[in-house]
């Protein structure tokens, strides 16, 4: 029914993640199940769901141990979409969804209250959830305390709105444009800083005591915007990188203040989410009012829109375009 342009898919274009060409792009989507194919038990013709893209093995080393967020073999459709011409593509994240139908492994299906806009609801199924999932997961954010979001995009966004939905009473926004400071107070943010005119490190400790900050959240994924992160948090505070960075880029700190500082240094992956638990959840947060799904949809568009929704995410004027079919 819809599916969101995300920054992962421009990174598929340009051959930044591998160059499997052609790929079917889109992959943050939500639908109806039309068809399901044998042995299939968790969903059925007609189920409303959000397709996400760690469908869980339960046999892996992580899932053995109890960390299925962590699982290191997510399962894909076993059968190959192709072009009308028989040529495989391959689908973004396992998914393609920038498309009427695609084809899914079961486990990447994830049954949701079909409450929420599917426009919405498929926004879970990558930024949304990414973003959330690294303030409550990752970061532990915890009642009272305060957290910096490096980067006010749709990840940024979500991570202050998962902020405040976790209880925290001090939330800093930076970035360097005025127009996502702006979001990022919709979403919760309590202080706001633009760190080309500001020094962000100072900003957030003054916000903070003087201490720093307890979790700070790097959702750009650049060096120099972790270096901040990472100077900008409080002792025994916690690091958060869920920006996904240049696979190019190296990053070089004194041993010293790493073992001096103590706390936690973390990559977040996909929020390091459970499908099954969290956008369940998250769909009735949002039916309750108390989190705001919807906001992240900044526009929608028709299919045709996307190389236009790619233009308008990279110059940030729109926190998500989402296609309608």
């Amino acid at each position: 029914q819809a599916c969101g342009v995300c920054h992962t898919d421009l990174h598929y274009r340009e051959g930044g993640i591998n160059d499997e060409f052609p790929f079917l792009l889109g992959h943050e989507a939500a639908g109806v199940v039309s068809a399901v194919g044998e042995g299939v038990t968790n969903v059925a013709v007609g189920d409303y769901v959000v397709l996400n893209w760690r469908a869980v093995c339960g046999q892996c080393r992580a899932c053995l141990r109890g960390e299925l967020q962590y699982c290191f073999n997510t399962h894909n459709a076993a059968q190959k979409m192709t072009l009308t011409d028989g040529t495989e593509l391959s689908p973004a994240l396992g998914i393609g969804a920038f498309v009427e139908k695609t084809l899914v492994h079961s486990g990447q299906c994830t049954r949701v209250a079909p409450a929420a806009p599917a426009t919405a609801a498929g926004l879970l199924g990558c930024g949304v959830m990414a973003g959330v999932g690294a303030a409550i997961n990752t970061g532990g954010v915890r009642r009272g305390e305060s957290v910096a979001v490096f980067g006010c995009g749709g990840v940024g966004d979500a991570a202050i709105a998962g902020a405040k939905l976790a209880g925290a009473t001090t939330i800093i926004a930076v970035d360097i444009d005025d127009r996502k400071l702006a979001w990022a107070k919709q979403f919760g943010a309590t202080h706001t800083v633009n760190s080309q005119q500001t020094d962000a490190v100072e900003a957030i400790k003054a916000a903070t005591g003087g201490f720093g900050a307890d979790v700070t959240i790097d959702a750009v994924g650049h060096p120099k915007v972790f270096e901040q992160a990472f100077y900008a948090r409080d002792l025994a505070g916690r690091v958060v990188l869920v920006g996904v960075p240049n696979p190019a880029m190296t990053i070089s700190l004194p041993l010293i203040e790493i073992f001096g500082r103590g706390g936690a240094i973390k990559s977040s992956w996909y929020g390091d989410c459970l499908p099954s638990r969290d956008f369940p959840m998250l769909v009735d947060l949002y039916r309750q009012g108390r989190f705001p799904l919807e906001d992240f949809v900044s526009e929608t568009i028709g299919i045709d829109g996307v190389e236009q929704a790619f233009a308008k995410m990279h110059h940030g004027d729109v926190l998500r375009s989402v296609v309608v079919f």
